[in-house]
């Protein structure tokens, strides 16, 4: 039979004391998962935020480089059509660096433009220039 130990005074003193301890603690944890669960959803719907202005950028940029290739149109044209729909869509803060460029694209000749806008990281705020998006278009021809 193995001897039996005494658990010192002290240490079962201090064993009812974390015990006790107990109360309140729920508000804490209420406080931390709170607190993660906010930085969460925050960094949720700033990544939401993201795509919506890459997707738009893409599309803007799209749709004026297809519009700069049609038959009727000049080059020109395209960049006018895309800036507009960037500031119509986001901003004018947006619109500030678009190119356009006429070259070959898969072996077709096609026009290509390029938008260059800030990559938002705490709300609109974030790196200038850090994000780009390029859309293609054929040229059209008549005949």
């Amino acid at each position: 039979m193995p001897p039996k130990y005494r658990v010192p005074s002290w240490v079962l003193a201090l064993g009812r004391l974390w015990r006790r301890s107990d109360s309140g603690s729920a508000a804490a944890e209420f406080v931390l998962v709170g607190a993660l669960l906010t930085v969460l959803v925050l960094t949720v719907m700033q990544l939401a935020l993201v795509l919506h202005i890459r997707n738009t950028l893409m599309d803007a940029a799209a749709e004026g480089a297809r519009f700069a290739a049609l038959a009727d149109a000049e080059p020109g044209d395209g960049e006018t059509r895309t800036r507009a729909l960037i500031r119509v869509a986001i901003g004018d803060g947006y619109a500030r660096h678009v190119t356009l460029t006429q070259g070959r694209h898969l072996g077709h000749p096609s026009i290509a433009i390029s938008v260059r806008a800030p990559l938002p990281l705490i709300g609109l705020v974030g790196l200038d220039s850090g994000m780009e998006v390029i859309g293609h278009a054929a040229i059209e021809k008549l005949g």
